[in-house]
Protein backbone atom coordinates (compact mmCIF):
# COMPACT_ATOMS: atom_id res chain seq x y z
CA UNK A 1 0.00 0.00 0.00
CA UNK A 2 1.34 3.44 -0.94
CA UNK A 3 1.75 5.97 1.86
CA UNK A 4 0.11 9.28 0.90
CA UNK A 5 1.95 11.10 3.72
CA UNK A 6 4.85 11.78 1.34
CA UNK A 7 2.44 13.67 -0.93
CA UNK A 8 1.29 16.21 1.67
CA UNK A 9 4.54 18.20 1.46
CA UNK A 10 4.14 18.13 -2.34
CA UNK A 11 0.71 19.73 -2.01
CA UNK A 12 2.08 22.30 0.44
CA UNK A 13 4.91 23.34 -1.89
CA UNK A 14 2.51 23.51 -4.83
CA UNK A 15 0.28 25.73 -2.68
CA UNK A 16 3.18 28.03 -1.86
CA UNK A 17 4.03 28.22 -5.56
CA UNK A 18 0.43 29.15 -6.32
CA UNK A 19 0.44 31.89 -3.68
CA UNK A 20 3.60 33.42 -5.11
CA UNK A 21 2.07 33.21 -8.59
CA UNK A 22 -0.95 35.17 -7.34
CA UNK A 23 1.38 37.80 -5.89
CA UNK A 24 2.89 38.62 -9.30
CA UNK A 25 -0.15 40.34 -10.86
CA UNK A 26 -0.95 42.09 -7.58
CA UNK A 27 2.51 43.68 -7.43
CA UNK A 28 2.53 44.48 -11.15
CA UNK A 29 -0.93 46.07 -11.17
CA UNK A 30 -0.08 48.10 -8.06
CA UNK A 31 3.11 49.34 -9.74
CA UNK A 32 1.20 50.35 -12.89
CA UNK A 33 -1.44 52.15 -10.82
CA UNK A 34 1.30 54.02 -8.94
CA UNK A 35 2.85 54.89 -12.32
CA UNK A 36 6.12 53.23 -11.38
CA UNK A 37 5.91 51.26 -14.64
CA UNK A 38 3.75 51.06 -17.72
CA UNK A 39 1.86 47.99 -18.84
CA UNK A 40 4.05 47.87 -21.95
CA UNK A 41 7.05 47.20 -19.67
CA UNK A 42 5.73 43.65 -19.28
CA UNK A 43 5.14 42.98 -22.98
CA UNK A 44 8.21 40.74 -23.37
CA UNK A 45 8.60 39.74 -19.74
CA UNK A 46 10.07 42.55 -17.70
CA UNK A 47 11.84 45.52 -19.23
CA UNK A 48 14.76 47.30 -17.59
CA UNK A 49 12.27 49.94 -16.40
CA UNK A 50 10.64 47.50 -13.97
CA UNK A 51 11.82 48.21 -10.38
CA UNK A 52 13.46 45.40 -8.40
CA UNK A 53 10.57 45.27 -5.92
CA UNK A 54 8.25 44.43 -8.80
CA UNK A 55 10.64 41.84 -10.27
CA UNK A 56 11.23 39.88 -7.07
CA UNK A 57 7.91 37.97 -6.90
CA UNK A 58 8.43 36.78 -10.48
CA UNK A 59 12.00 35.72 -9.68
CA UNK A 60 10.82 33.90 -6.57
CA UNK A 61 8.16 32.13 -8.61
CA UNK A 62 10.83 31.01 -11.09
CA UNK A 63 12.90 29.71 -8.14
CA UNK A 64 9.89 27.64 -7.08
CA UNK A 65 9.72 26.08 -10.55
CA UNK A 66 13.40 25.15 -10.86
CA UNK A 67 14.94 22.79 -8.27
CA UNK A 68 11.61 21.93 -6.63
CA UNK A 69 10.84 19.90 -9.76
CA UNK A 70 13.39 17.39 -8.43
CA UNK A 71 11.55 17.44 -5.10
CA UNK A 72 8.26 16.61 -6.81
CA UNK A 73 9.89 13.75 -8.69
CA UNK A 74 11.59 12.21 -5.67
CA UNK A 75 8.39 12.40 -3.62
CA UNK A 76 6.45 10.69 -6.41
CA UNK A 77 9.23 8.10 -6.61
CA UNK A 78 8.84 7.44 -2.89
CA UNK A 79 5.09 7.18 -3.30
CA UNK A 80 5.19 4.79 -6.25
CA UNK A 81 8.32 2.69 -5.81
CA UNK A 82 9.66 3.05 -2.26
CA UNK A 83 7.71 2.97 0.98
CA UNK A 84 8.65 6.32 2.56
CA UNK A 85 10.01 6.11 6.07
CA UNK A 86 9.10 8.67 8.73
CA UNK A 87 12.56 10.16 8.11
CA UNK A 88 11.82 10.67 4.41
CA UNK A 89 8.49 12.30 5.26
CA UNK A 90 10.16 14.54 7.84
CA UNK A 91 12.84 15.52 5.32
CA UNK A 92 10.17 16.31 2.72
CA UNK A 93 8.48 18.65 5.21
CA UNK A 94 11.87 20.15 6.10
CA UNK A 95 12.46 20.87 2.41
CA UNK A 96 9.09 22.61 2.12
CA UNK A 97 9.73 24.59 5.30
CA UNK A 98 13.14 25.73 4.09
CA UNK A 99 11.73 26.71 0.69
CA UNK A 100 8.90 28.61 2.39
CA UNK A 101 11.41 30.48 4.57
CA UNK A 102 13.50 31.20 1.48
CA UNK A 103 10.42 32.73 -0.17
CA UNK A 104 9.59 34.79 2.91
CA UNK A 105 13.12 36.20 3.03
CA UNK A 106 13.17 36.81 -0.73
CA UNK A 107 9.78 38.52 -0.76
CA UNK A 108 10.35 40.67 2.33
CA UNK A 109 13.73 41.98 3.44
CA UNK A 110 15.72 40.01 0.81
CA UNK A 111 18.98 39.53 2.71
CA UNK A 112 21.24 37.61 0.31
CA UNK A 113 23.17 35.61 2.93
CA UNK A 114 19.97 34.52 4.70
CA UNK A 115 18.51 33.46 1.36
CA UNK A 116 21.70 31.61 0.45
CA UNK A 117 21.76 29.66 3.72
CA UNK A 118 18.13 28.62 3.32
CA UNK A 119 18.63 27.76 -0.35
CA UNK A 120 21.74 25.68 0.39
CA UNK A 121 20.07 23.90 3.31
CA UNK A 122 17.02 23.04 1.20
CA UNK A 123 19.29 21.68 -1.53
CA UNK A 124 21.13 19.58 1.04
CA UNK A 125 17.83 18.09 2.18
CA UNK A 126 16.89 17.42 -1.44
CA UNK A 127 20.18 15.56 -2.04
CA UNK A 128 19.57 13.42 1.06
CA UNK A 129 16.07 12.54 -0.18
CA UNK A 130 17.49 11.47 -3.55
CA UNK A 131 20.26 9.41 -1.91
CA UNK A 132 17.69 7.70 0.33
CA UNK A 133 15.44 6.90 -2.64
CA UNK A 134 18.34 5.66 -4.75
CA UNK A 135 19.77 3.41 -2.04
CA UNK A 136 16.39 1.84 -1.35
CA UNK A 137 15.72 1.26 -5.04
CA UNK A 138 19.10 -0.36 -5.63
CA UNK A 139 18.71 -2.91 -2.81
Amino acid sequence: MNNPSILYPVFALAGLTGLVLLLIPIVRIRAVRRREVRGIDFKLGESAAVPDAVRIPNRNYMNLLELPVLFYVVCLLFYVAVLPTPTAIWLAWAYVGLRALHSVVHLTYNHVIHRLVLFAASNGVLVVLWVMAATWLVR
